[in-house]
């Protein structure tokens, strides 16, 4: 039986990308191939020499909002207000620090333009909000709103943009799909004019994807839910792949969890929308997905097993004591890997 403490690994705090570097496409690629169990040391925009004509990229396009609010009480204490997913048109949970100045019915105010209501409190210690504002919400969000860098990220961004994926499009996300963050326009279309195929999925990345996990045995541990949305259009792009053999490779593990919460056992996917808290590690068999481009993830992590899923558990870590013994750079705007 698989415990959360079998997927910890020793990585030295300097390795933890603060800044991602530019361009894009110039960040570090680790290539494991799991046929010949060759490593290859590369980088990003070497990808163009590994995918072949007719590999299909299945993409993330949710776009982060600037989700990280600063409110005042009526006293003048300052609230940080981080959204987590909107309930209606003003409703929204979220998580406020300091908890304490945020009891039910608290007002708090943001700017001229945009008020918050306390409503009630939620299991899991955040809270039900109520937003009050004239105008356009999404409008107002982005003159007051910051981007949630994840916690270990200490840096201010100077470009808020580097931490969206160049081809993100619906809004809906409290942190990046950041596999896709080393992707440039000029990449993707030489990629394309080489025959690689893309299909785009949609799944709003929350903020439990960097909570860490709390039951020692993974099989008690309950994972959080998270909006997600194939069309018809990319199902039957997806499904097509399937059926002639082609390989589909994910774009981060975001698109994993999408493909394999609509996949089916023959390998096909559903258009389908809905919440999927599917949990995936070994010896998980995937239905869907070929081959995964993702960064690396913290120890302990729900991603970190994802990944070993792909591979062994052993195997996975090996290859993370190889990158920390090469200095690759770890987590959001780190460097990246690829298992074939």
């Amino acid at each position: 039986m698989l415990k959360t403490s079998d997927f910890y690994y020793d990585l030295p705090e300097e390795l933890i990308a603060q800044t991602p570097v530019e361009p894009r496409d110039s960040s570090r690629f680790l290539v494991y191939n799991r046929q010949t169990d060759e490593i290859s040391h590369k980088h990003f925009r070497d990808i163009y020499e590994i995918l072949n004509k007719g590999d299909l990229l299945v993409i993330n396009t949710t776009k982060v909002y600037p989700a990280r609010i600063f409110a005042r009480t009526e006293h003048g204490g300052k609230v940080e207000v981080l959204l987590l997913k909107r309930k209606n048109l003003t409703d929204w949970e979220v998580l406020v620090k300091p908890g304490k100045k945020c009891k039910e019915g608290v007002v708090l105010k943001i700017s001229d333009e945009l008020s918050v209501e306390i409503l009630s409190r939620t299991e899991e210690g955040g809270r039900i909000v109520r937003f009050i504002f004239d105008g356009v919400f999404e409008d107002i969000l982005s003159r007051v709103g910051e981007m949630p860098l994840p916690p270990y990220i200490r840096q201010k961004l100077e470009n808020q943009q580097r931490y969206q994926t160049v081809y993100c499009k619906k809004e809906g996300s409290a942190a990046a799909p950041t596999a896709g963050l080393h992707f440039t326009p000029e990449l993707i279309q030489r990629l394309k004019e080489k025959g690689v195929e893309f299909a785009e999925v949609n799944l709003n990345v929350g903020l439990g994807t960097f909570r860490p996990v709390k039951a020692d045995n993974l099989e008690e541990h309950k994972m959080h839910t998270e909006f997600f949305e194939i069309t018809e259009e990319n199902a039957k792009i997806i499904n097509k792949a399937k059926a002639e053999g082609r390989r589909v490779i994910a774009v981060g593990t975001t698109s994993v969890r999408t493909l394999e919460s609509a996949g089916n056992q023959d390998g096909t996917v559903n258009a389908i929308s809905g919440d999927t808290s599917i949990f995936i590690y070994p010896p998980y068999k995937f239905k869907v997905v070929d081959s995964l481009i993702t960064n690396f993830h913290l120890p302990e992590s729900t991603l970190i097993m994802l990944v070993s899923a792909l591979s062994t558990r052993e195997k996975i870590l090996e290859l993370y004591k190889i990158a920390v013994e090469e200095k690759y750079r770890f987590f959001s705007f780190g460097d990246s890997m690829m298992i074939i």
